[in-house]
């Protein structure tokens, strides 16, 4: 696969990277403003269940998997897996056209 080093491309890279994070802040900014209401909520409604436990774990998991690949630590799912997948999905539709000729 040919990687584009003109001006262009590392801006459009760049850019993109730099969307990705803004998005990263944005969902910690929501989970901070949200879960203390959810928290007061089940509080005043409910204080001998308390719920929010799931909201601020379920939730958090999120949060950490959103920031890892924001920040580009993605051990499963990154460029070289990605890379790999293409190829091998190429390859794929080559023999199967190799079998109907």
């Amino acid at each position: 696969m040919e990687i584009n080093y003109t001006e262009e491309g590392r801006y459009y890279r760049a850019k993109k990277k730099v969307e990705e994070i803004r998005k990263f802040y944005e969902h910690l900014a929501v989970y901070l403003l949200c879960n203390p209401i959810v928290i007061a909520v089940n509080l005043l409604t409910s204080p001998g269940y308390l719920y929010f436990w799931y909201s601020l774990f379920g939730w958090g998991i999120a949060i950490v998997l959103h920031g890892l690949k924001a920040f580009g630590f993605s051990p499963l799912f990154n460029k070289e897996w990605e890379q790999r997948k293409v190829k091998e999905f190429m390859e794929k539709e080559e023999q199967a056209k190799k079998t109907w000729e």
